[in-house]
């Protein structure tokens, strides 16, 4: 533990290699964002189907494209992502050269598009291929659309070898660290490693470029118009970049509450706390419409109109149907089959008679 503690001590004190502690805390930053901005985008989807389901429906090719639009314009300005920039850091190339270049200079070009798709491609891919995970685990454990027997051994295959890849990475992750604590490393992060760039404080010199480069830059020369119209789209697009990165700055600690607050951990909490008693029946719901749709016989299932198997309900409206039908129906349109409210498969509930 003594020897732990020379080791953090002796790479906190370096001159430009940022702690352990601020690694961490930069690589936590936008892993926050993105769900307390996904629980905003729920909470307006739900109650306003007609008008923004579709930011719930494509979030994640939406966040990944704002996503794109602010690393790119962090790693052009300042050398750096947004949440390294936020903790004063900056990215280099690997190397012995002593002469660091000033943040204003940019990476070499290899090195910033491979930071910049492993900035935000990787992220997304993986996210991806955990919902990919978790749909084909739950259509294998309720048999919906089983596999052909010639896919079903790959198809169970992969289910299988899934959290043990999955371990690797995360063990891959943390063996970096451990690596990086112990002075064994340059990086705290694979990804940084395979970018080819290393983190380092910010020196005096590169925060009086970068406010340079932000007040000034105005020099006006003669250009071509195609040169014109490039700056111009340049301008454009930072200008975008910068409001978003204004407005993440101001409210990250407000998006990190969020994601507290709806972490897992505090929903038993927040539960016992708003507590209500349950809701009447859809006020805008048609009944002439709804005495079409629903059957006379309360056993019966209103889409496929014949004897319900494994009754499940919609927790958003309280109908009742085949787990079948409405797994189908709720994984195609995402609403309730009977009032139209926005819906999710994990809004399922599967009800269980006393007989089974």
């Amino acid at each position: 533990m003594a020897e732990l503690g020379a080791h953090l001590t002796a790479a906190s004190a370096g001159d430009d290699r940022p702690s352990i502690f601020e690694a961490v805390a930069q690589d936590s930053l936008m892993a926050a964002v993105k769900p307390a901005l996904q629980h905003l985008v729920k909470v307006l989807a739900e109650s306003n189907p007609d008008r923004y389901s579709f930011l719930w429906h494509w979030f994640d090719e939406i966040y990944v494209l704002l996503d794109l639009l602010l690393q790119q314009h962090y790693l052009a300005r300042c050398s750096a992502s947004f949440s390294e920039n936020f903790y004063s850091l900056k990215r280099i190339p690997v190397g012995d050269c002593r002469q660091q270049p000033l943040a204003t200079a940019g990476l070499p070009k290899r090195q910033h598009w491979k930071s910049l798709l492993l900035l935000v491609l990787v992220p997304y891919l993986k996210g991806k291929l955990e919902k990919l995970v978790s749909s084909l685990r739950e259509e294998d454990e309720y048999s919906i659309h089983p596999p052909s027997s010639s896919w079903k051994r790959f198809y169970r295959a992969f289910l299988a070898a899934y959290p043990f890849v999955n371990m690797t990475w995360e063990g891959w992750f943390l063996i970096q660290q451990l690596c990086y604590i112990l002075g064994k490393a340059q990086h705290h992060s694979p990804m940084l490693q395979l970018a080819g760039v290393r983190l380092v404080r910010l020196t005096a010199e590169d925060i009086q470029a970068l406010e340079k480069k932000l007040a000034g830059g105005t020099s006006n020369q003669t250009c071509s118009i195609k040169t014109q119209v490039q700056s111009a789209v340049r301008k454009a697009l930072g200008g975008i970049a910068f409001s978003l990165s204004t407005g993440l700055s101001v409210s990250v600690f407000f998006l990190q509450f969020l994601d507290w607050w709806y972490s897992s951990e505090n929903q038993e909490t927040i539960k016992s706390l708003t507590a209500l008693p349950t809701p009447p029946p859809p006020v805008h719901l048609d009944h002439e419409a709804s005495s079409a749709l629903l059957p006379k016989l309360k056993t019966v299932c209103p889409l496929c109109r014949k004897i319900r198997v494994n009754a499940t309900a919609l927790s958003t409206s309280g109908f009742v149907f085949c787990y079948r039908c409405v797994y189908n129906y709720v994984k195609t349109h995402q609403r309730c089959p009977i009032t139209g409210y926005a819906t999710e498969l994990q809004h399922l509930v599967k009800l269980y008679s006393p007989e089974s």
